[in-house]
């Protein structure tokens, strides 16, 4: 992983700091070396703030994985001080609201308060609400899906102005990795038809709904291995980096390189890109690379 994460960062910097590419719109931020909130704070101000994104009176969802009743230190679930920080800025930019939550695999309220989520994302101005009852979501169709056409979708992503996409990187049984596209299964309701009717084409289907207007991915503390609730703090790398992007497949394409396998391997980033959500490619992409 070491040698790969130092091909992301290291080997283009150079070629990524000279004038043609600050003129270009910045496609996706990649930084390393600081502690969550830190390189958070470097990445958004990249993009111009969080200003760019949260207008005065919109409504805001934050959604981290908050899927699993481990405490932080296991990196099961979103960074706990990360979300706390993404949401004061939602705040601070004049969302009117700003809803927390995740259709955990756990039992919830064990899951936001091990988590430490809950009660980070309340102290920043956030309503923390649940996600487990059928009647808060809604059907929607998915024109051009192959094989998810339909999903129950959690209300409160229906109604919100801007979508915050905040998974956390770390290895998946069942599809290698688990990033931000994989992260979106937190607010439907039936995830097990995804899992029994081709889990990674289910993933890339749904990216033709709603895509999230911002995908901040914490790489952090790193699970490699006995994902995605993880067995103990032993199967984590600590990779210390961060990154956040509009595409969610260049984000997730990035944070694979960073995990230490090829985007292309993974089905479900590979079919997105094919249906065209986003760019697997991030050659053709203008990545600023920050170390901190």
């Amino acid at each position: 992983m070491i040698s790969v994460l130092a091909g992301i960062y290291g080997a283009t910097v150079g070629r990524l700091q000279n004038t043609f590419a600050q003129r270009r719109p910045i496609d996706l931020v990649a930084v390393r070396g600081g502690d969550p909130v830190a390189m958070y704070r470097r990445a958004i101000r990249e993009l111009g703030g969080m200003q760019a994104f949260v207008k005065r009176g919109q409504r805001v969802v934050v959604k981290p994985n908050i899927a699993w009743d481990v405490p932080p230190e296991r990196a099961a679930n979103t960074n706990p001080e990360l979300v706390g920080a993404i949401v004061r800025d939602c705040v601070a930019a004049g969302a009117s609201r700003v809803f927390v939550f995740d259709h955990t695999v756990d039992q919830w309220q064990r899951a936001y308060e091990t988590s430490g989520i809950e009660r980070a994302a309340r102290e920043a101005g956030a309503l923390v609400v649940p996600a487990n009852l059928e009647r808060d979501y809604r059907e929607v169709q998915i024109p051009g899906a192959r094989r998810l056409h339909t999903a129950k979708v959690h209300h409160h992503i229906l109604e919100a102005d801007v979508f915050i996409n905040v998974p956390v990187l770390k290895h998946h049984a069942s599809t290698t990795v688990t990033i931000a596209m994989k992260n979106l299964m937190g607010i439907v309701w039936d995830r097990r038809f995804w899992h029994r009717n081709d889990l990674h084409q289910c993933i890339a289907d749904f990216c033709l709904s709603r895509l999230p207007d911002l995908n901040i991915v914490d790489a952090y503390l790193v699970m490699t291995r006995n994902g995605p609730r993880g067995v103990s703090e032993a199967d984590l790398a600590r990779m210390k980096s961060l990154l956040i992007s509009k595409d969610i497949v260049a984000v997730d394409a990035a944070s694979t390189l960073i995990f230490g396998a090829q985007p292309q391997d993974i089905g479900h980033i590979r079919l997105a890109a094919q249906m065209n959500v986003g760019q697997i490619n991030l050659d053709r992409l203008n990545i600023s690379r920050i170390a901190i």
